[in-house]
């Protein structure tokens, strides 16, 4: 895990799996490669990395409804 790359954990993703996240409420989306285990929070699906998160424009929050698509399994 590195908070400064764009990365993000997922339960089902096999590792290496990039996904573009797009945050529902403005459009705005980063593609991150997929490299930990997680979330353990019910109805989470993704924890992005603090960079993707910031890209994002998540802020104190940390959470929005988006939309996750992969883009390339490796």
């Amino acid at each position: 895990y590195n908070r400064h790359a764009f990365t993000a954990a997922s339960r089902g993703l096999p590792f290496g799996t990039l996904v573009r996240v797009t945050r529902l409420d403005t459009g705005r989306s980063v593609i991150v490669r997929i490299n930990d285990r997680g979330p353990w929070v019910r109805g989470r699906i993704l924890d992005l990395s603090e960079a993707a998160g910031r890209a994002l424009g998540l802020g104190r929050t940390g959470i929005a409804r988006a939309r996750v698509k992969v883009v390339r399994y490796d």
